[in-house]
This record gives structure tokens, sequence and C-alpha cells, in this order.
């Protein structure tokens, strides 16, 4: 039989100890109880278990199922994911500056950023990664990867990859360093008048690079400007706080934040003079803008600083504490919820109250309140930032969706850059018709089978014509209904071809470009923006919407 460790033995004794100094009636007797029969199944584990026990993986494993019944926020962080961690906070990591993901099987570049290290070693958007420092990749998940991607600045990762138009694998070193993300990867002036900046994370310069675009772009006439916080996750608090006081006055409640403790009961005013009390703003968000955009959006609102434009935001309004714990670790903890100005929660999800399943719901309309803005205008709390002008969301057809997800249009674009490597496409690239029947034929050659939902049914009308005699008479029928189904097919590449050349253009402007695809955009094909401009177009309505008249 072996010995329990150490570590195991001084658990033992400190959840004994603990268990001998506490009542019966006491919460913490349960605490130190339930500590205690851990620590004892463990020993025993680890004492008679026919295989070998990994004392590391299966204690994370049973961390991450106790987090797990809590909230999708609170993660506990190993040694090993500590790079992970910094990359949260402060928006710089050691490591190579490229995102890979796993695609079809394969780990795949998905994002080189501009001057990383991976940038100047040569990586491309599309190299299929195959072993770090000699290690094979295959079967690893993207956790596993990160950490051998991830290292000290200067130490090397050599990668092996496999790239189009190489019929031999590539060894390619990368020596890792400290690697930063931009939290603006866009901003410009729309027109004469108005600017536009895009932010698209809260680490801890966002605040920093805002301020630096508002003052570029109002040297250059800015009179206007339109806030983008579409798809933003959220992130660092305080940048948030910063944010929303370049455009309140001093000393003007940001948010409020209430917890269980007393300690994270905090109110976080704007503590500096505002850059801005006059230039009105469009805020920008949709179902995936969250946390600290939702407090940018919904604290400019209940201010009535800046009109609202888009989709209803997320709905997180739960705030998470970092804590470090023994041997490196970290633990990122909720901790509060918080309360914009006008002392509503956006929190649309309850997950203190779950299903005899396990399944969560959103807060049902009966417990939403309703609240004032300071000009007196309602908002509701329990489900994200409802937008003071709602413009219908873009949807891909089926057929432009079913190419991304095939990666027909990322692997197209991966061939047109490697075919094209000198040739960068500038401002007013598009896809030609040429290019998009090209397009159209490697879709044919990489045996792409686009299936709709009429195909799906007819589909279903051929089974049941082939296994049941009673159906033998539809065959005409069906064969007909076939027939049109494929002509169909055949035309949606014509009827969505310009939606997906937009697609493909973004998909080759990003292997020249970078994450800073969005400077190429057309505004004109963004509904969001035109209602932008429409509204300042017309400021004695922007000016109605934010008196509530």
């Amino acid at each position: 039989m072996k010995k329990p460790t150490k570590l195991i033995l001084i658990a033992i004794l400190l959840s004994t100890a603990t268990f001998v100094g506490f009542k019966a009636d006491d919460r913490y007797f349960e605490i130190a109880k339930n500590l205690d029969i851990f620590a004892t199944m463990f020993k025993e584990l680890n004492s008679l278990y026919v295989d070998e026990i990994n004392p590391t993986k299966v204690m994370n494993t049973s961390i991450k199922a106790m987090l797990e019944e809590l909230d999708p926020y609170t993660n506990f962080y190993p040694e090993d994911m500590i790079e992970d961690y910094r990359t949260m906070n402060a928006g710089k990591y050691n490591g190579i500056g490229a995102s890979i993901e796993k695609k079809f099987g394969e780990h795949t570049i998905v994002m080189v950023y501009q001057y990383s290290p991976a940038d100047k070693a040569g990586l491309k958007i599309g190299d299929v990664v195959t072993h770090i420092n000699g290690v094979s990749l295959a079967g690893r998940d993207d956790d596993e990867l990160g950490r051998l991607l991830k290292g000290q600045t200067g130490t090397r990762a050599k990668l092996t990859i496999s790239r189009l138009g190489q019929k031999k694998p590539l060894e390619i070193a990368v020596e890792r360093d400290v690697v930063k993300t931009p939290n603006v990867p866009h901003y410009g002036m729309i027109n004469n008048d108005v600017g536009y900046i895009q932010l698209k994370d809260f680490s801890a310069t966002a605040a920093v690079e805002i301020k630096n675009a508002f003052s570029e772009m109002k040297d250059e006439g800015m009179t206007k400007l339109v806030l983008d916080l579409r798809s933003n996750p959220g992130g660092l608090l305080n940048q948030a706080i910063e944010i929303c006081n370049f455009f309140i006055p001093k000393g003007e409640l940001v948010v409020e934040t209430k917890g269980k403790v007393g300690q994270w009961n905090k109110k976080y005013l704007s503590l500096r003079n505002p850059i801005d009390l006059e230039i009105p703003i469009v805020v920008m968000v949709n179902s995936s803008s969250a946390s600290a955009s939702e407090i940018v959006s919904g604290t400019l609102q209940d201010y009535d600083r800046g009109v609202v434009i888009g989709q209803k935001s997320f709905g997180k309004g739960l705030v998470q504490s970092t804590r470090p714990l023994s041997f490196n670790t970290q633990l990122k903890v909720t901790t509060a919820k918080y309360y914009i100005p006008s002392g509503r929660c956006i929190q649309a999800i309850d997950y203190s109250h779950r299903n005899p399943d396990g399944s969560v719901g959103k807060v049902p309309d009966s417990l939403k309140s309703t609240f004032f803005t300071k000009n007196g205008r309602p908002v509701y709390d329990g489900g994200g930032v409802d937008p003071d002008i709602y413009v219908e969301p873009d949807e891909l057809s089926e057929l432009t969706s079913q190419l991304i997800t095939e990666g027909m249009i990322f692997d197209f674009a991966t061939q047109y850059y490697h075919q094209n490597a000198s040739n960068v496409p500038e401002d007013g690239f598009e896809v030609s018709s040429e290019l998009f029947n090209e397009f159209v034929s490697f879709t044919n050659e990489a045996g792409f089978e686009y299936i709709n939902d009429a195909e799906e049914a007819v589909t279903v009308l051929e089974t049941l014509q082939s296994e049941d005699g009673n159906y033998e008479s539809w065959r005409t029928e069906i064969q007909g209904l076939r027939a049109k189904v494929n002509q169909k097919k055949k035309e949606d590449f014509n009827l969505y071809a310009q939606e997906i050349k937009d697609e493909l253009a973004l998909e080759i402007l990003s292997r020249y470009h970078y994450d800073k695809v969005m400077k190429f955009v057309s505004f004109e094909k963004d509904a969001e923006v035109q209602e932008a401009l429409k509204l300042f177009g017309d400021m004695n309505r922007y000016k109605k919407i934010l008196s509530g008249k």
C-alpha cells in the first residue's frame, strides 16, 4: 500500500483540527467536516486505486466541478495557466503573438498580431501547427497548446508547421517576448465631423487608447463620436470607470458594487475632470456586449450622455475579483453585483436559483423593476442594456454560414494570400466577379456540400419512399422536388453573392492587415453606423431621445 504524500497528510491534519474546533451548529463545522471527508477519501484513493493517480489533475478536476456549480466567471488558474490570468488583467503576456484554434482536427493559426514575435518569424494565418519543440499536438486541446506556446521572454518555441503550397513541413523558431494586444484596433473619421472608435477589450490600456484616439480625432475636426462596443466581452472594471469619466462630470457615481462581504460594497465615482461634456455620442452594442461594455453603455445612458444603438446587450452584472492562492495559483471569484447610476443591475441570468436539472434561466419579467435616467426616461433591470434605438441585426444566409463553418472562406483566403503575397490590397478592395467565380470553383473542388432546409425535407421524403412501399407512388414527385432543390442551391450562390463577397473580402484583408480589418469595412453596409449617422443628421431627434420626450 502506498503512503499518502506529505501535502495530503497536512491537509488531513488541518481539516481534522478544524473539525474538532467548531460546534455542530456552526456553518464552519460543515466546511471542516466536508474537508475532512474529502481529504480522507483522497488518501484512500491514492492508496488503493488500481492505477496511479495524478494528484494535480484530480484536484483540478474537483475544483473545476465545484466552481461550475456557481457561475461561468468564477475560475481557478493553476500555476501552468498563470499566463492566461496575466493576459486577462494586463492585456499582454509572454508568448509568440498568434491565436491558434482547432479547426477540423488541426491546430490552425487564425490570427497573427502585427509586429509580434510570430509576425517577425514569418508565421501566417492558415499555417497548421503540428509540433511545438518536437512535441506532437495530436489529441491536445487548446489549453495544452497555449501552455506549450507561452513562456519566459527570450526563450524559444520551435514550431513545425504545414503550409499551403509547401510540400515539406517547415521548422520556424519563434523567440517569445511580451505581446501586447490592442484594445482599440481601429479608429478614424467616418466623415468630416463624425469620429469612430472600435473598442474590443477592457484590459489595462483601454482608457489610454480611447483617450489618445479621441484627442487625435478632435484635432481633425471631430464634433460627434460613435463608440463601437459591439461584441466587446468586457474586462477590467477600473477601465470602464475611467472611460465613463471622460464624458461625465467629476464626482458623479459611475457604478456601485454590492456583495455578501462588506468590503465589496463600494461606490466608484468619476475622480478626474472629463475630457468632453458636450460632444454628442452614439454607443453601439449588441447581444455579445457584456460586463464592462454594459457599464459604459448603461452609465452613459443613465446620465442621458449618449444614445445607445443596436440590440439588447448580454446582461452580465457580476463582478469578479482575483485572489492569490498558494503555490502561485489564482482564484477569480464573483464577489458582487454591479449597479449603474439609475440603480439598476443588468444581470440577466439568475445563477443563484437553478432548475432541478442544474440549468439556469433568465430573470423573469415579473421580477424586473423600472428605474429612471437623469432626465426621467424609464430603464429596466434584469436583462442587459436596452438600446434607445433598436436595429435589426444582420443575419447571414444559411449558405454563407455553412461556407464559413466548413472553412471554405478561410481556406480560399489562405490560398489567395499565398498566390498574391506581394499584392497587398488597400482601401476600396472588393472581390471581383472573376474572383468570386474562382471561389465557387474552389468550393466544388473541395467537395463542399450545401444543405439547406428544403434539401433536408426532401431527404426525409426520399428515405420514406425507399423504406416504405406506401410512398413508392411519390417517387416521380420526389425526384422533381430534388431537381428543384438542386437548382435552388445553384441559384443561392448568385442570390447571396454580395454577402459572400463581403465575407471573402474581410477574410482576405485579415491576411495582410491582421486584426485591423475594421478600417476597411464599408460603413455604408453597417446598419448601426448608418443609423448613427442618420441620428447625427437630425440633432433635434437626438436631443429629444435624451430628454425623454
